[in-house]
């Protein structure tokens, strides 16, 4: 598996920058886990979005989805300068139906809903859900392929359950958008200490924090982090790229 960094702010892009967006390969699969604001002119560097297989959504709010509408542009572009393309599968899931309908447009895009009690083969990925604690409904997800897994926390505050579904990750892609001395509970988001404890006691490869807030030193995030986990902690990064 390769995983390719697109986009890693919270809540909105800073400047030149993207929210969330992150691109997985394998045998030539790609898959684009969430698609926020400034990840299609961003993921234009790594893949062009006539080369995308699927995308797979976590939730609807717009620092995970805003470029959806205009990825289906491209797409519905693209089809006339080089001949019509298949729609483009957009796994979501239905707890938020109006959102989850605008994911189907004019045979461009097509939504499709995955069941979060249920594993989800997509390509070469076997993916699980859980649900995350967040004002809205949202899913983490693991990814397996080729013997390795990848755990993409999404939007959340800790939660004891999510040790198991992260035991012995190669890399945990865990969302941290406060400070050790924060609290993210009520925000439904996750301090850098809870994202160290949680690399831990899952016994994970590798930490990797994203969903960074916009204030602060956030290189400190790594050293709180690092006071919990022994192993290798890093910050996302743009264009930042794990092969497995």
């Amino acid at each position: 598996m390769k995983l390719t960094v697109i986009g890693f702010w919270g809540g909105y892009p800073k400047k030149n920058g993207a929210s969330t967006g992150y691109l997985l390969e394998h045998v030539g699969f790609k898959l684009l886990i969430d698609c926020g604001s400034g990840v299609l002119a961003k993921m234009q560097n790594v893949v062009q979005p006539e080369e995308l297989d699927a995308v797979i959504l976590s939730h609807y709010h717009p620092d995970h989805i805003a470029d959806i509408g205009v990825l289906y542009h491209a797409r519905l572009i693209q089809g006339f300068l080089k001949g019509k393309l298949p729609a483009l599968p957009i796994y979501g899931h239905i707890q938020d139906e109006a959102e989850f309908k605008k994911l189907t447009h004019d045979g461009v895009t097509k939504g499709i809903a995955y069941k979060p009690n249920a594993d989800l083969k997509l390509g070469p990925f076997d993916i699980s859900f859980l649900k995350t604690v967040h004002p809205v409904p949202c899913y983490a997800m693991r990814f397996e392929a080729g013997g390795k897994s990848v755990v993409y926390t999404a939007d959340t505050a800790f939660k004891e359950e999510f040790v198991p579904f992260s035991k012995n990750a190669d890399v945990l892609l865990c969302e941290c958008n406060f400070y050790a001395d924060q609290s993210g509970q009520g925000a439904g988001h996750m301090t850098s200490t809870e994202a160290g404890r949680l690399a831990e006691n899952a016994g994970v490869g590798e930490l990797i924090l994203t969903h960074l807030p916009h204030y602060g030193n956030v290189e400190q995030l790594v050293d709180e982090a690092s006071k919990e986990f022994g192993g290798k902690v890093r910050l996302a990064e743009e264009f930042m790229e794990i092969n497995l």
